[in-house]
């Protein structure tokens, strides 16, 4: 099977000196065929002892659970699970960086700082907390409490999804009995009424699961909002990406998972002298070379224009290229395969969260309180292992692209105001209007073994952008798009059609490039999603409309966690359509399926587009774009 279209992974799958005992996602992908058809239609159920129970598709055999539950019941049960389970991800992402920022006030965390007050003013105003004539302090002091208080039960909606929306928005949800009142009551609703013997009706269950995609927004949004404050708003920064970023001739620390708590310090430490000596003591000439893997790799490019190597699907071939001396992981998207990659070279895999261990790799503690020494600690690990690298095994492909990364919505509106100060919006706004932009798309989720790496995101963005469609990325669709070039500027002019390319152009050069604007904006990872959703929300109430009614649409081409499911399922909740290039687990229920990809449409405005083809989908979205435009009378 063809594994992945890019050349760099490719030449490292080809050529590595990892032995033939080495297997790769791919290869295991293999050694699962044929995978269970009950499973990928989402008809079985293992939610009791007395399973699993499966229903038979073509009607043939059981049609019914041992408890008496239908198809519709079981794939309804499995949508809101896989939810509840991405929001609980998020959740826990958000949780730890509001429990830093607290303790960072009480003087526990001498490592961070407050590093953007004007973003600090900005949330705490939003979220109804008072500004004028108080110190910094003491605004983050009362944000950090009503962030906290958005996990418990609030006995009101949350804060950060009433205030982050469009006024029409929330009112869909309140009459949709959809708003929710806690982060983690939200999930534990969801696990209680999905258990045996509780909730049956299958469009009650979705209503359920929808309530837990808003919280899932809210958790994402605040995980984005408090990193900012606490790290800094991203801003437009120049930086590489693709295998090519690894040096030969320094210690090559790989940092991947999620959460900037610590890589955003391991940025920082890397940097200084002494360490940087330590590493050419070792015989290291190059110094540290620090990297960036899947969305801790987002983080720390937009930040500090740290390159990043590859993304989540191909984190064992970045092991394989022989030259990562340690690969440094916090949680989500970490396959413990590494740890038995990292055993046929010199690579060290070290663990730094509780929840998140594996067999094989070493566990160093991560500590908010000391965070700087950990990341020392962590970088010297690196550093003893650079001198047992065996110069025989290391495979670098000389391939990487120059990426355009931190377009975050703060950023986009300032490249705007140099176009116009007294109305940024109005630029953007204008050329909409005008079909110089014939829509906006998001692209998030992942990268799946189901399809050549990256082939669907590159196929459907090279259409999209001919035909004037500017594109936003987050996640591993930004990996993808910034190892192959698509964040340049040089990438307007080879693909942008000519209305976009001019938008583009005149924007890029009053913002001081020298040249247009990237044809796709980098807006961070996965969690950072709802940097888009401000943007969508900004434009609609800057017209008086709903997001439902913008020509804004999102895809996961390669969607495989139940993050992506849960960010999905809030992204058709606020009113997107939003296209899967992988089915889902649904297709054994024909009513879950009609709701998700039918009926939700006349109730939120969003709904879900399955189209494995990526030519074919970027045509649908392309068809929903213009159906937008004409209900806007444009």
């Amino acid at each position: 099977m063809k594994c992945s279209i890019d050349p760099a992974v490719t030449e490292v799958l080809n050529n590595h000196k990892g032995g033939n005992k080495l297997k790769t996602a791919w290869d295991r992908y293999e050694a699962q065929q044929p995978q269970c058809g009950f499973g990928e239609l989402g008809v079985c159920c293992r939610h009791c002892m007395q399973g699993p129970c499966r229903i038979d598709p073509f009607g043939e055999g059981p049609d019914r659970g041992i408890c008496g539950a239908t198809a519709d019941t079981i794939v309804a049960r499995g949508v809101a699970r896989a939810v509840a389970g991405g929001t609980a991800s998020h959740s826990g992402h958000a949780l730890h960086i509001a429990h830093v920022l607290k303790k960072m006030l009480a003087g526990k965390t001498p490592d961070y700082a407050i590093k953007d007050e004007v973003k600090l003013k900005a949330v705490a105003g939003r979220c109804g907390i008072a500004i004028e004539g108080r110190s910094s302090k003491e605004i983050a002091q009362d944000l950090v409490e009503k962030a906290l208080s958005e996990f418990g039960d609030k006995g009101e909606a949350l804060t950060w999804a009433a205030t982050t929306v469009t006024k029409a928005r929330l009112e869909t949800f309140s009459k949709l009995g959809i708003v929710p009142t806690s982060i983690d009551g939200t999930i534990a609703e969801v696990m209680h009424r999905t258990t045996y013997g509780v909730d049956a009706d299958p469009v009650n269950i979705l209503l359920g699961a929808l309530k837990c995609a808003v919280a899932d927004y809210t958790a994402c949004h605040l995980a984005t909002d408090l990193s900012d404050i606490l790290f800094g708003t991203p801003q437009p920064v120049v930086s590489k990406a693709n295998l090519g970023v690894l040096k030969e001739d320094a210690v090559n620390i790989a940092l991947h998972g999620h959460n900037p708590l610590l890589s955003d310090i391991i940025a920082q430490v890397a940097s200084e002298p002494e360490m940087i000596a330590e590493a050419q003591a070792a015989g290291a000439a190059g110094g540290l070379n620090v990297v960036g893997i899947c969305c801790t790799g987002n983080e720390i490019m937009m930040r500090h224009g740290i390159p990043l190597a590859t993304s989540s699907i191909s984190q064992e071939v970045a092991i394989m290229t022989g030259a990562i001396d340690a690969m440094v992981v916090d949680y989500q998207c970490i396959m413990p395969a590494i740890a038995t990659a990292a055993e046929c070279f010199h690579t060290k895999v070290i663990t730094t969260m509780p929840i998140a261990k594996m067999p094989g790799a070493e566990h160093i503690a991560f500590s908010d309180e000391n965070a700087v020494e950990c990341a020392r600690a962590i970088l010297r690990q690196g550093i003893e292992r650079f001198k047992s690298r065996n110069p025989d095994k290391v495979c670098i492909p000389q391939k990487s692209s120059t990426a355009i990364a931190g377009f975050s919505a703060e950023a986009i509106v300032a490249a705007l105001a140099k176009v116009n100060a007294d109305d940024p919006l109005k630029p953007l706004i204008d050329n909409i209007v005008a079909g110089n932009i014939r829509g906006i798309c998001l692209f998030a989720g992942c990268n799946t073994v189901k399809v050549p790496q990256d082939h669907n995101y590159i196929e459907m963005v090279k259409k999209l952008l001919a035909e004037n469609v500017l594109i936003l990325a987050t996640g591993c669709a930004s990996s993808a798009y910034a190892r192959h070039g698509f964040m340049t500027s040089e990438a307007t002019i080879r693909y942008a059609g000519k209305g976009l390319a001019a938008v583009l152009t005149v924007i890029g050069e009053a913002a001081g490039l020298g040249g247009p604007l990237p044809p796709v904006l980098h807006m961070g990872s996965c969690v950072d999603n709802p940097r888009a959703v401000d943007v969508a929300v900004a434009i609609a109430n800057k017209l008086g409309v709903d997001v439902s009614q913008l020509p804004v649409v999102a895809s996961a081409p390669e969607a495989v966690t139940e993050k992506a499911v849960a960010i999905g399922t809030w992204a058709v909740a606020g009113g997107l359509p939003t296209h899967l290039g992988v089915v889902p687990p649904v297709l054994g229920s024909k009513l879950v399926t009609e709701v998700l990809t039918s009926t939700v449409k006349d109730l939120l405005g969003g709904y879900f587009i399955v189209e494995p083809d990526p030519a074919k989908a970027a045509v649908a979205l392309l068809t929903v774009i213009d159906e937008r435009r004409a209900g806007l009378g444009l």
